[in-house]
């Protein structure tokens, strides 16, 4: 099993720290992958660094994006408008990373602008930053695609494989990376934390509920995320129905939006659908429900579970290892088998018993107060600067003669290491095996 250590370095400025950040998807639809990278980067600025973020771009973006954001050609993904896929890094982008002059260059995701960009890092000598954010290969039976994992997953592997530094928001993501063949020594860790004045039980107001037609006596289970078939909506809607056939009587709200939001409204017609909010109307929408159900089996990080766990509700989640890394079972939350019955279940028994309910919430509270943001993304700042200490390049930010494009490593060999980073002992951020 592959464990991560807590360790903590003080603070320090990142003024020598240059990072071109390259996103699928900075701001154009919000989620929980572009939340915490527009953390990270307003971290990075506090702290000195000079940051560069290159993403696709919409016309209408979900949210002011953190720091400064280059558009790079993209297009829509068809039938899912809401996202778009890059189409590398042309001259002109090239051009102006050139001008930044990085001397870290951190990719996020395994797509045409990711590997570009590790062309890119490579050609130039410039130490690579992965960071692993979504389990792309589990969305495809949703989409009966399913044939494609094998590909899929070699894409992956081949990606994190040539990185310097990866890093896992857990251990579950941390023992995949392994698996993928990724060496031991270059996974760091950085978590994803949780706003607590934000998402807080002080939010919950009973006004609410009765303005929106919930009585008093009314148990609320809610649904938070993208409207989006890999977030186990039908599995939802089955638990929904599974708990009204034996008479349990819950009132199930829906917070968010999403390109499944006319067939999720078809699976629940009684329910109540909020669509996206945000500020205060998602603090005081979430605090004010009792239950978070959580279906998904496809997370990297259960970014919901933390937001609904920091607003005292008492989660019952589909048991994954995203949901293990964040709940102890029985004690803040519930983890079930992913079937109808399993997640009915647990539902059921928080509904009939109150108090029990009520005391998993007030635990989950104190257990998400383990997740900060600043602590969070100092970690990974730690990693940017741990990585260029070791890095034995001194010529920074120029093409090295005669160097060429280098092959991206398979699967099947040992990846091609560009700089030192070498295994940490003792109190460390690496993971550790253990037999």
């Amino acid at each position: 099993m592959t464990e991560f250590r807590p360790f903590r370095l003080p603070a320090q400025s990142a003024s020598r720290l240059r990072i071109a950040l390259f996103s699928g998807n900075y701001n154009c639809t919000k989620d929980g992958s572009n939340g915490a990278l527009n953390k990270l980067v307003a971290r990075l600025l506090e702290r000195g660094a000079a940051v560069r973020v290159y993403s696709p771009t919409t016309a209408r973006p979900a949210f002011e994006p953190t720091g400064t954001l280059i558009s790079v050609p993209s297009l829509a993904i068809p039938g899912r408008s809401d996202y778009r896929v890059a189409l590398g890094l042309p001259r002109h982008v090239r051009e102006d990373v050139d001008r930044f002059s990085p001397n870290v260059v951190h990719v996020s995701a395994p797509d045409f602008l990711g590997t570009s960009a590790q062309w890119y890092a490579n050609e130039r000598c410039l130490p690579i930053v992965a960071s692993f954010h979504t389990r792309f290969d589990t969305y495809l039976e949703y989409y009966r695609i399913g044939f494609l994992r094998d590909w899929l997953r070699e894409r992956q592997a081949r990606f994190y494989q040539n990185a310097d530094v990866v890093l896992a928001p857990n251990d579950a993501i941390a023992n995949d990376l392994l698996v993928m063949g990724v060496v031991e020594s270059s996974i760091r860790h950085w978590g994803r934390g949780v706003d607590a004045s934000r998402f807080n039980a002080a939010h919950r107001d009973l006004n609410w509920q009765r303005m929106h037609g919930i009585a008093d006596a009314d148990v609320v289970v809610a649904f938070l995320g993208r409207l989006v078939v890999e977030k186990g909506i039908r599995l939802f809607a089955a638990v929904i129905e599974a708990l009204a056939r034996t008479g349990c009587r819950v009132r199930p709200v829906v917070i968010g939006s999403g390109p499944a939001d006319r067939s999720f409204r078809k699976l629940l017609p009684g329910a109540l659908f909020l669509g996206h909010l945000d500020g205060n109307e998602l603090n005081t929408a979430l605090a004010s429900c009792d239950i978070l159900l959580n279906p998904s089996k496809t997370e990297a990080f259960g970014n919901v579970i933390l937001e609904a766990m920091a607003s005292g509700l008492a989660v019952v989640s589909a048991d994954e290892p995203s949901a293990q890394a964040l709940i102890t079972n029985g004690i803040d939350g519930l983890l079930a088998d992913g079937r109808v019955s399993e997640l009915a279940s647990g539902v059921r028994w928080l509904v009939e018993e109150p108090d029990a309910r009520k005391e998993i919430g007030a635990a989950a509270q104190r257990t998400s107060a383990a997740h900060r943001w600043n602590p969070v993304n100092d970690e990974a700042i730690d990693t940017y600067l741990e990585l260029l200490a070791h890095s034995h390049r001194t010529i920074v930010g120029q093409p090295m003669p005669n160097k060429g494009r280098p092959r991206l490593a398979g699967r099947s060999e040992s990846p091609r290491r560009r700089f030192d980073f070498p295994p940490t002992t003792g109190h460390d951020r690496s993971p550790s095996i253990h037999p």
